[in-house]
């Protein structure tokens, strides 16, 4: 993966199976390199889908550090969640309270009843709380719900890819982020923390 940023000059973030010290469980691990091949960040998955059935935590392992993962990456600072992290806002605000502009959730969002519904507004959610751009990349049917999407700080769905595996480039918008930062002061706002 080093490589490949490197010899196409951009920042490339992958999930990946990690080894633990655990035996028979693995870190669900996301790791970012810039355009030179080196590491920029890399975070292990905290929150375990052992929910509908599913029992991830039989053989993934949770995250030791709760640390929100925010990293510099062209001209925006960007962070890192997985999946069933999505249902958790107090992770994404971590995210959005250390920097974060973009939030990248790397997903296999597992079908079923009003899942893909669930997944389309859970990521316009976390943008409009935290005004930020949402990028959520979700590996297409059967295996998961497809649909990864690139959602704007006021929860507009910038680009769907739909249910094929696909690519599209996009440039984010940062003064978008400082607007409607500006037009919502909610960080400066809020009673609870």
């Amino acid at each position: 993966m080093a490589n490949t940023a490197r010899r196409h000059r951009i920042a490339l973030v992958a999930g990946v199976v990690e080894t633990s010290e655990e035996q028979g469980k693995a870190y669900n691990t996301l790791v970012a390199f810039g355009p030179d091949g080196a590491r920029l960040a890399f975070y292990r998955k905290i929150h375990l889908f052992d929910a509908q059935g599913s029992e991830e935590s039989t053989f993934i392992k949770p995250g030791p550090s709760t640390d929100p993962v925010v990293f510099e990456a062209g001209e925006a600072s960007h962070s890192l969640t997985t999946c069933y992290d999505l249902r958790f806002p107090e992770l994404a605000r971590s995210l959005a309270d250390a920097g974060a502009q973009v939030l990248l959730v790397c997903s296999s969002w597992v079908p079923g009843n009003q899942k893909t519904e669930q997944w389309l507004a859970l990521n316009a959610a976390r943008a409009i709380e935290n005004s930020v751009y949402v990028a959520g990349v979700c590996q297409a049917p059967p295996v998961s719900v497809g649909r990864s999407v690139l959602v704007d700080p006021m929860g507009v769905i910038e680009t769907d890819l739909g249910l094929e595996p696909g690519m599209r480039p996009w440039m984010f918008r940062l003064r978008t982020v400082t607007r409607v930062r500006e037009q919502f002061p909610m960080f400066r706002q809020r009673r609870l923390l």
